[in-house]
């Protein structure tokens, strides 16, 4: 009766008690040291668009018309932060909040874009296991690698050449170099 059960190597809540204390914990409806309440987001619309020719006409108008948002601002807005890229894809996340304000983010041209526009191909192969459309090389896929780098999840240079080495791959297109 004097032995106890024996006590487990490691206490999870000890450490993890201390540091998400009553004190330490933020509300995620609150910013941070104030009580003012942030904006509640309504919906995230993510859409491809031919830099700075967004119009009012599908797909924008589709995407987000039903939210409500003032479709012209945001085609106005996105033409002019778009128009030096004319003839890329620049996909555009927008965030739509309860009030119908909006606000958006500009990512990097899709991979296979980038891919096709290097190889100077208007599509990749039909069966791309068996057929090769065309070549990019080593060098190429660097520098697609280094313009995609932010939308990536790879942690350095290698692992966004392979990820773009993949992607080509799988389009039909050969990597040499």
């Amino acid at each position: 009766m004097g032995t106890s059960a024996p006590r487990p190597a490691f206490l999870p809540l000890r450490g993890l008690a201390r540091r998400l204390s009553p004190s330490r914990i933020v509300c995620p409806h609150f910013s941070r040291g104030t009580n003012k309440a942030k904006k509640q987001v309504a919906a995230i619309v993510k859409i491809q668009i031919p830099a700075g020719q967004a119009s009012p006409a599908p797909p924008v108008g589709t995407a987000l018309g039903p939210h409500g948002v003032a479709i012209m601002d945001f085609c106005k807005d996105y033409n002019a932060k778009t128009e030096d890229k004319r003839g890329q894809i620049v996909p555009v996340e927008i965030t739509i909040y309860e009030d119908r304000s909006f606000s958006y983010v500009l990512k990097t041209p899709p991979t296979p874009f980038l891919i096709r526009q290097a190889a100077g191909l208007e599509k990749a192969a039909n069966d791309p296991g068996r057929e090769v459309a065309g070549t990019i090389t080593d060098a190429q896929v660097a520098e697609i690698a280094e313009i995609k780098m932010p939308d990536l999840n790879a942690i350095d240079m290698e692992g966004a050449k392979a990820q773009v080495a993949g992607t080509a791959r799988s389009m039909g297109i050969k990597v040499q170099g």
